[in-house]
């Protein structure tokens, strides 16, 4: 597996964003959806990498720069035809390396809090995540489970 800083302007990539999209769209009322579109993910506050198995895509990820010690998970997916081979968990190594090595704190992220989302929780509960309030923006919400990550510890 390659994983790339990517220029959100490859086919496969925006397909599968918008693919991220439709799904966050059918499983949450618009107001619970926090998903970033690809102008969103083209802002110089977000680090987008996509995840390549030769010349295919098997998934994406960003973190989003709140401030000097706090970043925002953001756009986690993999593509159908990789699920359950470790390409999220490989994915989320990195960015939480790379989120180490520019000195944040803190990794958190807003995920849904419904059972199509268990897997996402799964994964992230895995990696040393816990449970937290809202932060940043964020309102509290039934629709949403919110989960942090000490990077110091």
């Amino acid at each position: 597996m390659n994983i790339i800083i990517d220029d959100l302007q490859g086919h496969a990539v925006q397909a599968l964003l918008q693919a991220h999209l439709t799904d966050m769209n059918a499983t949450a009322p618009a107001e619970s959806v926090h998903a970033l579109d690809l102008t969103q993910l083209q802002h110089q506050d977000v680090t987008f990498w996509s995840i390549w198995d030769q010349h295919q895509l098997a998934g994406c990820g960003a973190i989003k720069h709140l401030n000097t010690t706090t970043a925002e998970i953001k756009s986690m997916r993999t593509a159908d035809a990789f699920r359950g081979q470790g390409v999220a968990s490989l994915l989320l190594q990195h960015i939480i390396t790379y989120a180490k090595m520019h000195g944040y704190q803190q990794l958190s992220l807003e995920t849904g809090s419904m059972d199509f989302f268990t897997p996402s929780r799964a994964l992230y509960t895995k990696h040393g995540f816990i449970e937290c309030p809202p932060f940043a923006d964020y309102q509290p919400d039934p629709h949403s489970t919110f989960m942090t990550l000490n990077l110091l510890a």
